[in-house]
């Protein structure tokens, strides 16, 4: 097994890829309030063409990490050989840790079944996951769904993962057919830990401590991955660390306030323009889920410049 991209002997909390959010500017952001063990870029994807196999701004990110965190490149492809010079490249920007996203439910189908789609031709994956591990010398892992339309697909996989030389899995409940409806079910995490010798990261649902600690306790999984619960509030993992309380209404507002104003100080020199960066910022507030945000969340999607987003939140942490 390759070294894997956290300690052993510990149980690492992790940041999840997600696309349109974990850019370097919000992973930077993370790594400061809520110290995860390790991050993820968001999803790279590998063209078949050959000179744009990997972009110009996805080799920023994979050359953008914080220090003292590792960080992962999640590769999003199809055929093997184009996934496996993406991982020299990877490996030649100094990354030393790969993921192929087998997981993403809006993966793209126009040349090739992409994400969560690749659980549709399973016969492909094996010689993908192959030709990374010949290609690549640091450790390739895996992100997938329980299945495309069936939860129970993921025990014929895991063979597969273990012959071609995966160093650790990390699993999402849910089929692909589900996206986001129903509740990521962590039965089905326990029931792959115990079928597999290897290491599994349990992803899904993960948006309080109480059930972060949980799914851990019953799932006996090596990790956690937060992803919507860790966007919505970076303070998750160190709560789930040190068995914090929860903070109450106006505390959550003052968060709020401190987590934007730092989002919005590394947005503004990566986007291009006040729009872009306010755009940004509004598409965060998609992951505040708490039912007292709401009115605010409303509020602050009005706002037409920077100063009034900053200055609505501000009001409102100052007047719980």
């Amino acid at each position: 097994m390759k070294t894997l991209p956290w300690q052993k002997g510990t149980f690492p909390l992790m940041l999840a890829p997600m696309q349109g959010l974990t850019n370097r500017a919000m992973r930077a952001v993370q790594c400061d309030i809520g110290q995860p063990d390790v991050v993820f870029t968001e999803f790279v994807r590998v063209s078949h063409v050959a000179r744009q196999r990997i972009t110009p701004s996805d080799r920023r990110e994979i050359q953008a990490g914080v220090a003292g965190v590792p960080l992962v490149v999640q590769l999003i492809g199809h055929r093997s050989e184009t996934l496996a010079e993406a991982a020299r490249i990877v490996a030649d920007l100094g990354g030393t840790h790969v993921n192929l996203n087998m997981g993403c439910p809006f993966g793209r189908t126009t040349t090739g079944k992409t994400g969560g789609a690749m659980l549709q031709e399973p016969e492909k994956i094996g010689d993908c996951l192959r030709s990374i591990r010949a290609a690549f010398h640091g450790s390739v892992s895996v992100k997938v769904r329980a299945g495309y339309d069936d939860p129970e697909q993921i025990f014929e996989l895991l063979p597969v993962f273990e012959e071609c030389g995966v160093d650790f899995i990390v699993l999402h409940p849910r089929t692909v057919v589900q996206k986001y409806a129903d509740d990521a079910d962590h039965g089905v995490t326990a029931r792959v830990v115990a079928a597999t010798a290897l290491p599994v990261i349990a992803n899904g649902d993960l948006f309080n401590e109480g059930r972060a600690r949980q799914v851990a306790e019953q799932t006996g999984a090596a990790g956690l991955m937060l992803g919507r619960g860790a966007i919505a509030d970076p303070w998750l993992f160190q709560r789930i660390r040190c068995r914090g309380a929860e903070p109450d209404a106006s505390q959550r507002l003052q968060q709020m306030a401190v987590y934007f104003d730092r989002l919005s100080d590394n947005y503004v020199p990566l986007f291009c323009g006040e729009q872009q960066v306010l755009s940004k910022l509004k598409n965060v507030l998609d992951a505040f889920v708490d039912p007292e945000v709401q009115t605010l969340k409303k509020k602050l999607r009005r706002c037409k410049t920077l100063s009034q987003f900053h200055d609505v939140l501000r009001a409102a942490s100052l007047h719980m």
